[in-house]
């Protein structure tokens, strides 16, 4: 069950994109999971790709197309992830493209594919062009909350969210989707996601608002550690709103709706993760670097031991000591460092803080949504980090997935 998710409530269209999902059989029977994003002519388009090196075919492809391009559309299949299925998984990913680009009328080129799912099955092709017709009969600009359901796999809810804003008098738009509840870790943006936007804006702006957003949030979520085969994330722009001029306050308007866009999607994933009873934020600040501050959050957040204690609601404060102590910051005093559950303080100066008891660090460790706070006592850097905690469920979910 999802930690306090937030309600996908109907998202906003985004004039010049349609979205169509259907039931293409691919992996259970009378599931959506098949779902074609339409763009109109001049819609830009910007992406960022998992840097596994196992990639999945869809991502091989999908690079590839890019360089011709923005997309004229987007096929998505849940199901079956289409990686570690060598040459023979890339000839599917373009078989699938080259059939939405018959049905569309527009080049396999133009055509994005992306997959989520089970590594190292084949793609069953005939089914998902079996299920095109329906995706096509089903475009419309409302189509962003039947998507979001398209894409789920390990989900237990969809995700979804929209901000509106207005510059010089005209309206702006921003939507996303997305998908992902287990193997979360991303090295550029999450399992899946999915972002629109009517804005008018140049690809080069288009390109750094993504990265921005993404290294604010979902490059700073994580569920087990894993950084998936298939991790994308998507932003069209239909260019049929309002102008962003780069250096202007339009540009600071779009990027930060974008950004909350992008942070409540992240979060909603963190908030999903597979068996997670409790959602866990780790701030680190007072370090000599913002790069120090991650990696101490980031080896708080992948601990099991810290993990498995948050889920026994066991304030164990010693795992998170030793969690900091080995983390690989350049710089470390461990004289200096503190450590906040919520706003009590466990330690202070690298030792038990005198006033701190057991009876206050359990009342927040039972809470469903939790703070570490950490200061390292050494500078001004800051950087923040969303977890979950590490449940029975989890090995269930995981154990059970393929069968």
């Amino acid at each position: 069950m999802a930690v306090n998710p937030p309600a996908l409530s109907a998202l906003e269209p985004v004039v010049g994109i349609r979205l169509g999902t259907g039931k293409a059989n691919i992996r259970k029977p009378d599931r959506r999971d098949l779902v074609v994003i339409e763009c109109a002519p001049g819609t830009h388009s910007a992406a960022v790709f998992t840097r596994n090196r196992f990639c999945a075919a869809p991502v091989i492809v999908a690079r590839e197309h890019r360089t011709q391009g923005a997309p004229r559309a987007l096929i998505i299949n849940t199901g079956n992830a289409n990686a570690g299925t060598g040459d023979a998984g890339i000839a599917d990913a373009r078989a699938c493209c080259a059939a939405l680009a018959t049905a569309l009328g527009c080049d396999a080129q133009q055509v994005w594919p992306f997959s989520t799912g089970v590594i190292g099955e084949r793609l069953p092709v005939e089914r998902i062009i079996a299920g095109i017709p329906a995706c096509k009969s089903a475009l419309s600009e409302n189509g962003w909350n039947d998507a979001a359901y398209g894409i789920m796999t390990t989900d237990t809810v969809p995700k979804g969210t929209s901000r509106r804003a207005t510059i010089d008098g005209v309206p702006l738009t921003i939507t996303g989707i997305a998908k992902g509840a287990g193997m979360i870790r991303p090295d550029m943006a999450t399992m899946l996601a999915f972002i629109a936007t009517d804005a008018r804006v140049a690809p080069q702006v288009l390109e750094q608002a993504l990265h921005r957003a993404v290294d604010a949030s979902f490059n700073r979520i994580t569920v087990d550690g894993d950084t998936s085969t298939n991790d994308a994330c998507v932003l069209l722009a239909s260019g049929t709103g309002a102008s962003i001029e780069a250096g202007k306050e339009s540009e600071r308007i779009f990027a930060q709706a974008l950004t909350e866009v992008c942070s409540v999607l992240a979060q909603a994933i963190v908030r999903d993760g597979e068996g997670a009873t409790k959602f866990i934020t780790v701030e680190v600040d007072g370090g000599a670097s913002e790069a120090d501050c991650l990696e101490v959050a980031y080896t708080i957040a992948h601990s099991p031991l810290i993990k498995t204690a948050f889920f026994a609601s066991d304030p164990n404060w010693g795992r998170i000591l030793a969690a900091i102590g080995r983390a690989p910051a350049a710089q470390l005093d461990v004289g200096r460092v503190s450590i906040h559950l919520d706003d009590v303080c466990v330690v202070r100066a690298g030792g038990l803080a005198p006033d701190y008891t057991e009876a206050r660090g359990a009342a927040v460790m039972r809470q469903a949504e939790i703070a570490i706070r950490v200061n390292l006592g050494l500078g001004a850097a800051s950087a923040r980090v969303w977890t979950t905690d590490l449940s029975h469920d989890y090995v269930r979910i995981n154990a059970e997935y393929r069968s």
